[in-house]
């Protein structure tokens, strides 16, 4: 960790010196070295092997994971408090949440299982219960009720038509008694448990179709236990940053430094696009809702975004915390503090209680509580903390010791009553922090390898958006797209200069296996020449043959697609499949003189839409019967603020609001 701080903030840093050792000894006092040189022994095998990673929740709040290059947030700049994380008197284990790209967290799974050993190494458990309606379900299967009669049942707006029913009465009775019962085991989303004794002297162990060992109880149980989960989670975001940087290198020969934030955050370029609300296929930022506080915010900073990620989430912007925050933002000026300790801590955030750790800091900084047990009192609020008693006891100590320190007593009560609502849907700052990070590494990439990037998000899927938004978005950066090729396509979208090709992974109906077949044999034996040597050397059946024809893979050979049905139809017959057998002897296949067949565009893009679920070859503003295109462009409808207006546009989602 010591020499992690000269990495991160430069030799003699008293500071930062200060806060590690601090941090050091709180760590070493409860225990945990080993909790950090697991998880960093991990992450360490991931850069190693050149897979990235973000560390994210509450672990953020540590600069020795910072140091340790678990995370890449700052917590001094942020103003982080480790209590948040970890303290004396917080009862229930830390943990790490540490997000890989989705094609490599098995291999770091399959790394720890051999490094701590299968016997002391499993996935963590979950139990799903029965809930609701689905217990109405389930009885009613059991008791043989038809279809029609569950779903009745169920209908809560028929609730009174059945209220003389003893049936549903019966139902009813017992759906009291099993709400909330066990249902069935599953595995937890990334939890990994690692234990000193072997886990089987605490359970017995599942083997799941993922052939990893896993607990049968969750993680409330392993808390109880003692032991401590790792998190090791996934997502497509990170994908897409380490492939853009793949194709940047290969593609224009220059390194990207992703991990360089210092840069980013203050880029012009990059808080531009932020202020206009452009970042489709950027980490966390691209959907409509974001995009949509962006633009209201008129973001155009890193800590602007910091608390965007925040106030984003399902149930702020009802609780009216959201619009609050942006009147705040836009008029400081008329923000009225309740005391000079709101003003103080929350003027970031303009009197807005936006993240766990304002909470905290109120409760310290008013009321004289210590960091501890404001995160105590912080978990009591969010429903984390279970000891209802110990929980009473702190609350009466916020007004105790806010007495104590002369705060007049009505004040004190609206505070708390600030405090305790904005509590319930406050998040964590580090979290939303190391999510801000990964978003400004994507609109880096977007918006100076424009063309790279949105290959690499076609590649790892995982958008907010259909395919084919990402499609268009590429061909908005100029570069050219077209239609898979046997020739020039992989299984995935390729780039080359500005010419990229759709991959053959997304041709629908085409064998898996020979979408690896494909470009695999050109690369060894050399193009292919015609139809025919195409199914010689990928064995073609005509079901598949025709797909490759229609979706316009053959066009190389210079031929229409309904010569080239003709050719295959001429060459397979009957057969559905070439035989695998080599031949002694070229024998040529009779060729006909076909008579001129016409090819319409439009039938090209019916074919595409069929096979791949947009069209290239047209747009679909071009399959219209109509030339109308509307009175006025989406560039320009902020000009026609309040004005009734007709615009032509395609679906693309749609936002509840």
């Amino acid at each position: 960790a010591m020499e992690g701080v000269d990495y991160r903030y430069g030799k003699n840093n008293k500071e930062a010196i200060t806060r590690v050792k601090k941090e050091l000894k709180v760590i070493a006092e409860l225990n945990f070295c080993a909790y950090f040189l697991i998880t960093w022994d991990v992450v360490s095998y991931a850069m190693k092997r050149g897979y990235y990673h973000v560390g994210r929740g509450s672990g953020a709040n540590s600069i020795v994971a910072y140091c340790l290059k678990i995370t890449d947030v700052d917590p001094i700049a942020l103003d982080l408090y480790f209590e948040r994380f970890l303290n004396h008197k917080r009862t229930s284990p830390p943990d790490f949440d540490i997000d890989f790209s989705w094609d490599e967290r098995e291999d770091v799974q399959d790394y720890i299982f051999k490094r701590y050993q299968a016997e002391h190494t499993a996935l963590l458990g979950t139990m799903s219960t029965f809930k609701d309606r689905a217990i109405i379900r389930e009885i009613g299967k059991v008791m043989g009720l038809p279809k029609s009669e569950i779903d009745s049942f169920t209908d809560p707006s028929q609730g009174h038509i059945h209220r003389n029913n003893p049936t549903f009465n019966k139902i009813l009775a017992i759906n009291e008694r099993m709400n909330s019962m066990p249902n069935q085991r599953s595995i937890h989303a990334g939890g990994v448990l690692i234990s000193e004794e072997p886990l089987t002297y605490y359970t017995a162990l599942d083997l799941p179709p993922k052939g990893m060992p896993t607990v049968q109880w969750d993680m409330y149980e392993a808390e109880l236990i003692g032991l401590d989960k790792y998190d090791i989670l996934s997502q497509r975001g990170i994908g897409h940053i380490r492939e853009a940087v793949q194709l940047v290198l290969k593609n224009k020969k220059e390194r990207v430094d992703i991990h360089d934030f210092k840069s980013f955050r203050y880029d012009k370029n990059l808080n531009a696009q932020l202020r206009a609300g452009t970042p489709i296929g950027c980490f966390y930022i691209e959907s409509p809702a974001m995009r949509q506080l962006l633009k209201k915010l008129e973001c155009e900073d890193y800590l602007t975004l910091v608390a965007a990620s925040s106030i984003i989430r399902p149930g702020v912007a009802s609780s009216g915390m959201m619009k609050m925050y942006i009147q705040s933002y836009h008029n400081p000026q008329n923000v009225k503090y309740l005391h000079p300790v709101m003003k103080e801590q929350l003027e970031e955030t303009f009197g807005v209680m936006v993240y766990q750790e304002d909470v905290m800091k109120i409760c310290h900084h008013y009321a004289g509580l210590d960091m501890a047990d404001a995160d105590i009192l912080r978990r009591g609020m969010s429903g984390k903390y279970r000891a209802k008693i110990e929980f009473d006891k702190l609350v009466q100590r916020f007004f105790d010791k806010a007495k104590e320190k002369g705060r007049d007593e009505i004040v004190t009560k609206e505070v708390w009553r600030q405090v305790s609502s904005f509590a319930g849907y406050s998040f964590s700052k580090a979290h939303s922090a190391s999510f801000a990070v990964e978003s400004y590494q994507s609109l880096y990439l977007k918006t100076y390898h424009p063309m790279e990037f949105m290959v690499a998000v076609l590649n790892n899927y995982g958008g907010f958006y259909q395919r084919w938004v990402y499609v268009h978005a590429l061909q908005q950066t100029g570069a050219k797209v077209n239609l898979p090729c046997v020739n020039h396509s992989d299984s995935v979208v390729n780039i080359t200069g500005d010419e990229v090709y759709l991959g053959l992974i997304g041709i629908q109906g085409l064998e898996n296996k020979l979408i690896e077949i494909i470009p695999q044999e050109r690369k060894q034996n050399g193009d292919y020449t015609d139809l025919e040597d195409l199914i010689k050397r990928t064995y073609l059946s005509l079901e598949q043959s025709l797909i490759l024809i229609r979706v316009g893979a053959l066009r190389f050979t210079k031929k229409s697609k309904k010569e080239l049905l003709w050719e295959v139809h001429n060459y397979l017959g009957n057969k559905t499949k070439i035989l695998a057998d080599k031949e002694l002897f070229h024998i040529p296949t009779r060729e006909y003189v076909l008579p001129s067949l016409e090819n319409h565009l439009i039938e090209d893009a019916y074919q595409e839409l069929e096979l791949l679920g947009f069209p290239i070859t047209l747009n679909m503003f071009d399959l219209l019967k109509t030339d109308y295109r509307g009175d006025i462009l989406a560039k320009d409808l902020e000009k026609h603020e309040g004005q009734i207006v007709k615009m032509l546009g395609n679906f693309v989602c749609d936002k509840t609001v």
